[in-house]
């Protein structure tokens, strides 16, 4: 990290006594001309902030402080517009013998009247008069907002009598909050100063209680706007959760309980031990820093820490890539522990506001009454006890025994009880006393598991036990990936926050609360023995990350070491490390892999052994994907996980001994046969188009879905050869595309490029080719919003149906190419890759293309092997935010695998052109969404 700098005095930036002096000199040189005269005063001025800016941004760079930062950048802004006013009193309006009523007062208000300011911050002023507005008042409040306006402020400004204000900010909370920070610029001393007075007399005076409320409930509403949690990798750095707008509440509240002290001053009242100082001062010094520097380096105010903008911020802060962690990681992390810092300041804040000021009622902290003293009801646990709602403790009941530091959360989880800030406070202060006989105490460790495995709400309790500090204390493994990020645009959260959500969505999932979205896993559930198991791998799932050997096998390593340690048996030791290093596995099937290949589901049950694993795995993998983020869950990969899970429990059904292929083919010839029979019954006409279908088919379709395909297949003969339909599918989160035609080669390029045109995603596909030569394409596809295509307007739909129809037929599809373009994307680093697998499949050989998502990516890959003269029989597409993984299961022109060495490096060189190739068709950017596999089988 860089040196941090001496502080530099104002004058050496800005001389306001020359600045002035210059000005003046500007006026009489041009007395007469009012047009030359504001010219050059506006030259001076914008020179003048030029200059601060400039030598601000220099020793920001050179390792100068965010506070430091932001006070020197309103200082200069101060001395630029005083300076103005003066200019424009003295010699522009002057009022020689002025009246009483054409005093004015220049106040900064809001943030700027707190003595912080960002590089491109707005400027709020208030102009104080004593009566009603007077023609003088009036021109020199345009003349400086006009010449504010050039100087390239953005103002918000406002003209009011103390009697108005005192007025509006009783009335107005957001108002009210702004003059609390006001602070006279210049103009007339006096009646500032009186409205100072009577705000703090009139407004302030015994609305402490309302005031803190309404902040609150404010900041909780803004937080919901910007992302409830504070770990969205993306933060918003003034107004998220955990940001500058945060430690801002805590001033607000501070001056309007302890008027006229500073927070400094107040901060010294008992309210926060010397830790606790220090940590709200290097909080709010590195977010201010963080967001001088956004500001600096997009030259606008810009507050989101976006992904583009991360890697440039860790340079501008002296970070650099250290072991396997990249700068950017390092430097995000070091933000989100700030974030988590923040968070637990408001709590301890929020626990001097209860004991001084007022009361909260139960059930959160945006919710006050008048303070009246609230019975203590004491509990059966000794040292606990019920305040007002909530589970306090007495002192030093943490120091007679460090297990109380669980017992505090589990307390408070079966009871349903919000913890008491004291309490919170008092175990965040204490959790060092978490030792390593602590961790290796098995009442302690009967204790955690109560929490995690067995307790009401085990999303809410770990998330208050990471705040306070004492899980990642508890359990080092995870302690490790506290606030830990990944660069990428696939995860949103950190990775501590989406293992919390993921224990979250199990518990949902086992009390029955997702049944419409994950029916399977809550059919499952009951079924599992070892939920304890299941818990703890999911909290240890990704504490590999980052670790020697790769995610999977350092997470095993760490879940063995904190199992062996919590005093497990070593068959469940066994169970939770098996778990964790094959977590990803069931998803790496289903989403890459065809499961109506025998193969395939032969070798995922190979790894897996056992119904109970198949068991655990489906509701671990279910949790893990739904947790990554929003959006990235669907209906489409819930129906990949049901269909692998049904032909693994095919196999397994079979019996120990059994041939993996023979169950499944078993298992699919029985459904094909009962789906047969179903579909003559009630389409006659159907039945020798049934027959001819394969019966992988009749698995990856209900009845309904197959009587539509065997309609479709009849219009596409009757005919010109060809027939689509297209429909939304809300179930799926997609529309659903439904191509019949006579196969031939290329024919899935073809149609690949038809919906690419049309500015459609492709989220997966299904191809099946009958005995007779009919091929059935299903296409599954979004918008670039991730919702269903054509969901808004049927038109686009329909004449989808119509170019896909056309493009079976052979008939060209106009589209039209562009340059790619990045956007956000262009902040990762994408290395193309391209394996070749023959052992995947019995029949075909599978081709993995992976490199940057991009519109027209599948269509490309597609046209690059059939130029090659193979043939696709199965495509599964998959995506991880910005990186595209598409797998193709080809075979040549004779129907076999590629085993020539020197035809099949050359296809490994055409797919990594077509990858990096950047002249793509015009279409959606797949590059944001998350991308399912398609199963395809001919």
């Amino acid at each position: 990290m860089p040196t941090r700098l001496k502080p530099t005095r104002l004058e050496y930036v800005v001389d306001g006594v020359k600045l002035r002096s210059q000005l003046s000199t500007a006026a009489l040189e041009h007395l007469g001309d009012e047009a030359a005269q504001r010219k050059a005063a506006l030259d001076i001025l914008k020179a003048a902030l030029f200059r601060g800016r400039m030598i601000a941004k220099e020793r920001l760079e050179n390792g100068a402080g965010g506070i430091e930062t932001a006070r020197l950048l309103s200082g200069v802004t101060d001395e630029v517009v005083s300076a103005l006013y003066d200019f424009t009193t003295v010699h522009v309006f002057r009022a020689r013998n002025p009246t009483e009523g054409e005093r004015l007062a220049l106040m900064a208000v809001g943030g700027y009247g707190r003595g912080t300011l960002a590089p491109y911050s707005d400027l709020d002023l208030l102009f104080v008069r004593p009566y009603k507005q007077t023609a003088h008042a009036e021109s020199v409040i345009e003349y400086m907002l006009y010449a504010l306006w050039d100087l390239g402020f953005k103002v918000g400004h406002a003209s009011r009598t103390i009697d108005e204000c005192v007025k509006l900010s009783r009335e107005d909370m957001t108002i009210r909050t702004s003059i609390l920070e006001a602070r006279r610029l210049t103009g007339d001393e006096k009646l500032a100063a009186e409205l100072v007075r009577r705000f703090r007399d009139e407004v302030v005076r015994g609305t402490g209680a309302e005031f803190v409320a309404a902040k609150l409930k404010e900041r909780d509403d803004r937080q919901a706007r910007a992302g409830a949690s504070r770990y969205l990798v993306e933060p918003n750095v003034k107004e998220g959760k955990g940001g500058l707008r945060d430690l801002n509440t805590l001033f607000w509240i501070a001056q309007y309980l302890h008027p006229g002290e500073s927070l400094e001053r107040v901060m010294q009242m008992d309210l926060f031990d010397r830790r606790e100082v220090r940590a709200f001062i290097v909080a709010f010094d590195f977010l201010w820093a963080v967001r001088s520097h956004l500001h600096f380096a997009t030259g606008r105010p810009e507050e989101r820490l976006s992904f583009d903008l991360q890697p440039e911020l860790a340079r501008r802060m002296g970070y650099g890539d250290r072991g396997d962690a990249p700068a950017v990681e390092r430097f995000m992390r070091r933000y989100f522990l700030i974030a988590k810092d923040v968070g637990a300041l408001t709590r301890v804040f929020a626990a001097k506001l209860e004991a001084d000021q007022v009361k909260m009622a139960p059930k959160g902290i945006s919710r006050f009454i008048p303070g009246r003293k609230v019975k203590r009801k004491p509990l059966d646990e000794p040292g606990f006890h019920e305040v007002g709602g909530r589970l306090d403790v007495d002192p030093e009941i943490f120091a007679r025994d460090p297990v109380n530091l669980l017992r505090l959360f589990r307390i408070a989880d079966e009871r349903n009880l919000d913890l008491h800030p004291d309490a919170f406070t008092a175990a965040s202060r204490s959790m060092n006393l978490i030792t390593s006989a602590v961790r290796r105490d098995p009442g302690a460790a009967k204790v955690f598991l109560d929490i995690l495995a067995r307790g009401r709400d085990p999303r809410t309790t770990l998330t208050l036990m990471n705040e306070a500090g004492v899980l990642g204390r508890y359990l080092p493994e995870f302690g490790r990936i506290v606030a830990q990020m990944q660069f990428n645009m696939y995860h949103s959260y950190t990775v501590d926050e989406h293992t919390l959500r993921a224990v979250g969505i199990i518990a949902d999932i086992a009390a029955g609360r997702l049944q419409a979205d994950h029916p399977l896993a809550v059919q499952i559930m009951p079924l599992i023995a070892d939920r304890e198991a299941l818990f703890l791998a999911m909290l240890l799932h990704d504490t590999g990350k980052g670790g020697a050997g790769g995610q999977e096998v350092a997470g095993a390593r760490a879940a063995r070491q904190a199992c062996e340690r919590l005093g497990l048996e070593r068959s469940k030791i066994e169970l939770v490390a098996w778990l964790v290093e094959h977590h990803l596995v069931m998803s790496d099937y289903a989403q890459k892999r065809d499961v109506s290949d025998p193969r395939t589901v032969a070798d995922f049950a190979r790894i897996v052994q056992t119904p109970e694993r198949l068991r655990l795995l489906l509701v671990l993998t279910v949790a893990d994907i739904r947790a990554v983020g929003p959006g990235v869950w669907n209906g489409w990969k819930g129906q990949l996980m049901r269909e692998l899970y049904a032909a693994t429990e095919a196999v397994f059904r079979g019996g120990r001994g059994s041939d993996a292929a023979a169950a499944l083919r078993r298992y699919q010839e029985n459904a094909a046969y009962d789906a047969r029979v179903r579909l003559a019954k009630a389409d006659p006409a159907a039945e020798a188009w049934g027959d001819a279908m394969e019966d992988a088919y009749f698995t990856a379709f209900d009845d309904a879905e197959v009587l539509k395909h065997a309609g479709l297949a009849r219009t596409a003969r009757e005919g010109r050869g060809a027939a689509a339909i297209c429909a939304v599918r809300d179930d799926l989160n997609a529309s659903e595309l439904m191509v019949a035609a006579t196969d031939r080669p290329r024919l899935f390029m073809d149609l690949a490029d038809a919906i690419t045109a049309a500015g459609a995603n492709v989220v997966g596909a299904r191809v099946f080719t009958s005995r007779t030569g009919q091929a059935l394409d299903v296409f599954f596809v979004q918008d670039i919003n991730g919702q269903p295509f054509g969901a808004t307007d049927p038109r686009v739909l329909i004449r989808l149906a119509d170019d896909l129809a056309a493009a079976a037929r052979g008939e060209p599809v106009g589209r039209e190419v562009r340059r790619k373009d990045l956007g956000r994307t262009a902040a990762f680093a994408i290395v193309p890759t391209v394996m070749l697998d023959n052992e995947a499949s019995e029949t075909a050989t599978v081709v993995e293309a992976s490199g940057r998502d991009r519109p027209g990516l599948l269509a490309a890959l597609a046209r690059t092997l059939a130029d090659a003269g193979l043939t696709i029989t199965s495509a599964h597409i998959d995506g991880y935010g910005e990186r595209a993984v598409d797998a193709f299961y080809v075979v040549d022109e004779a129907g076999a695998k590629l085993t020539d060495a020197r035809k099949g490096n050359a296809l490994k060189a055409a797919l990594l052109a077509a990858l990096a190739d950047e002249a793509e068709p015009t279409g959606a950017r797949r590059a944001a969404l998350p991308r399912a596999r398609a199963s395809v089988a001919r």
